[in-house]
């Protein structure tokens, strides 16, 4: 079982009825996996808002880079692509912002902010990727 405890279904249902995504740690990198992962979002029909203080305000692959969550909201996942040390304020503002799921990318892992974001009602995937997810249980493009 994954380090989330979440079954094939239950990702299958996030990736299928989720729409509206904030990608924290969005990077111009085209080298990094955060560049890859918008991308791929982008074009497989989810409104991605990439989050990064330190490129609020360009844009990134068409999107306009937020400082915030709270600037990138309405939202509904909170995609992390930061160190897991920095996931605890994350989940809290994910919490007040009231997202449905926190998504932890490959190597992201942290318990505790994971429980206090299911205590709140958020779904959490943690050390997980969105596109191997998406190709492996052969999911179709979102609406």
């Amino acid at each position: 079982m994954a380090v989330d405890g979440l079954d094939d279904a239950a990702i299958a249902r996030i990736l299928t009825r989720t729409r509206r995504i904030a990608l924290v740690g969005a990077s111009a990198n085209r080298d990094r996996p955060a560049n890859h992962v918008q991308a791929w979002l982008q074009e497989r029909g989810y409104e991605v808002t990439p989050v990064n203080p330190g490129l609020a305000g360009q844009t990134l692959l068409g999107r306009r880079v937020v400082a915030s969550l709270a600037e990138a909201a309405p939202l509904e996942m909170v995609d992390v692509f930061r160190n897991p040390r920095q996931v605890p304020p994350i989940v809290d503002e994910a919490i007040r912002l009231g997202a449905r799921v926190v998504w932890m990318q490959l190597g992201v892992i942290h318990e505790e902010a994971a429980a206090k974001a299911r205590v709140a009602g958020i779904t959490v995937v943690m050390d997980r990727c969105p596109v191997i997810e998406t190709r492996r249980l052969g999911l179709p493009r979102v609406a």
